[in-house]
This record gives structure tokens, sequence and C-alpha cells, in this order.
């Protein structure tokens, strides 16, 4: 007989007292149930339950083999479900939370095409530069810029978030194009509140580079130093992806191209026991295909 059909008669007779309980709830007769629980016991060698007219009973060794049969069935029941699910079309409400500035200039144009792919997803996202607590803020996600701790969440690499240093050519006009890193001492650096200019370091293969000087206008958001910067008050170190299309139209331009500028780590985190909804995995999938490789 099927062993495992056999494992699932037997715990069905002990889970509801009677072989004839058991063979009702598994859809045979009770000689059939009677002839798995004997096969079983033939295989093994060892007696599982002790039985007379009036009641039964599980052997010492019936005991431990009934608790091994319960986690094998619940292991198999949970393999076919995952199975299930990576079939499963995505769908329902994901949560995820991001960097203001890359959420806003990079994954929001991007979820264009994610839910063109995935029209039965709705996402909320929430966007804040704080470090968001994924279980206690019902998240299914974040996208984290900077190292991680160890926080028991899974972790994917994106591309490292590139920074660059532009002026407004009308600033530039006025207080003219600083040639190296060493010349920003003698301009206006506009800066991110809290944010010191150690910084601002640049490195090429000849030597490195760090910004000196204070920032006369400092502001607590990356948009805000953009539009600063367009308006010609001063020098501004900002993401890539903010900056690009400014660059682009040259209503910005880039300097220092020679000095490599800093990155920082980018990552998606997870809850390891999220991943088996087919909804999460269509987005982890999406922004790691989409943005690891910036």
């Amino acid at each position: 007989m099927d062993l495992l059909g056999s494992m699932k008669v037997f715990v069905q007779i002990v889970d509801r007292g009677s072989l004839s309980a058991a063979a009702a709830a598994s859809g045979i007769s009770p000689t059939m149930a009677g002839n798995h629980l004997r096969a079983l016991e033939q295989r093994l060698g060892m007696k599982l339950l002790n039985r007379t007219t009036r009641r039964q009973q599980l052997t010492s060794f019936g005991q431990d083999y009934y608790a091994r049969c319960q986690e094998i069935l619940r292991l198999i029941a949970d393999a076919d479900s995952q199975a299930h699910d990576l079939q499963a079309t995505p769908t329902g409400q994901l949560r995820v939370t991001a960097p203001v500035t890359f959420g806003t200039e990079a994954l929001i144009p991007a979820l264009a095409e994610y839910l063109a792919q995935y029209p039965d997803i709705h996402i909320d996202l929430v966007l804040s530069d704080r470090v968001t607590h994924l279980v206690e803020e019902g998240f299914d996600a974040a996208i984290r810029i900077g190292d991680l701790p160890d926080s028991g969440l899974i972790a994917q690499t994106l591309a490292p978030y590139r920074l660059l240093v532009c002026a407004a050519p009308s600033y530039l006009a006025r207080r003219g194009t600083p040639t190296s890193p060493d010349d920003l001492s003698a301009h206006e650096c506009l800066s991110f509140s809290h944010t010191a200019f150690e910084q601002w370091r640049m490195q090429n293969h000849e030597s490195g580079a760090r910004v000196p000087g204070s920032a006369r206008l400092q502001l607590n958001n990356g948009q805000a130093l953009r539009v600063a910067a367009l308006h010609g008050l001063g020098i501004v170190l900002q993401p890539a992806a903010l900056l690009q299309a400014d660059i682009a139209a040259g209503r910005l331009i880039q300097l220092f191209p020679s000095y490599p500028l800093p990155t920082r780590q980018m990552s998606i985190v997870y809850l390891p026991d999220r991943y088996r909804s087919a909804r999460l995995r269509s987005f982890v999938d999406f922004v790691v295909t989409r943005f690891g490789g910036m």
C-alpha cells in the first residue's frame, strides 16, 4: 500500500478515535482503513495501536510515530502550498516603503511597468527617509540605502546609490567653475541639514579630496536642494537619480567628472516568511531586475 496514504489514515484513526470514523473521513471502508493500519505495522515491525472492541490506545512507539507522521504530513502540505503560490497569479495589496528621493525619482516611474504587468496588485507606497520597522508598521518590503544592521531580514543587494556634484550655469558664470574639489573652499556648498562636509569625499587615481568650508544654506530635503542649485544658490551633492535630467537638459553642470564620487549600498529587504507570497516575490524580482544593474 501507499506509505503516505497509510500515514494519513493512521493519523485519522488516532485523531477520530476509531477505524470507522477514520474510514468515513478518508472516504474508504472500515476494512480498508484496517488494512492501512496493518500495512504500516507490518512495514515497521512494531505495534502502533492496542485495540479492543471498546477502545484503542497508542503504544509507546505509536505515540512517537504519530507525532512524526503529523510533522511529515504538515511539511508535505506546506510544500504543496508553496508550489501553488509559485504558480499563482500575484494579487492583493503590497505595503512598501522607500527613501523619498529614490522613491520619487526612480521607483514611482518604474511602477507603471510593474502595475501594467500585474493588474491585480495594489501598492501602498510610503516614502520616508527614516528606517521603518517592517513588522510593527505593517510593511511587506523596504528599500534601504546605507549599511544594513543584522536585523533578521532577508536583503537583496541593488546597484549602488550614486551621488553627483553639480551647479547651475548661472552660479558658475558668477563665481567661476572649480576645477578640483580643493577649490570648493571658495564656493557656496549647499548642505543637507545635519550632514557633515566630510561626506563630500572624492577620489581619483592620483589623490583623494575632502570638501572644506561650511554652508550658508542648509535644507532638509533633497528636492529643495536641487531647486536651490537650479536657482544658482550654490553647488550641490545629491543622488544621480535626482540630478540626471537637469544635467541632460543643461540646467545643471556636473563638476569633477574625473573624481569618482561616493556611493552608498542600496538593498531591498523583507521578512523571511513573506517571500512565499506570489505578490511580494513578483515585486522583489521586479525591483532587483530593474535596479540591480544601474
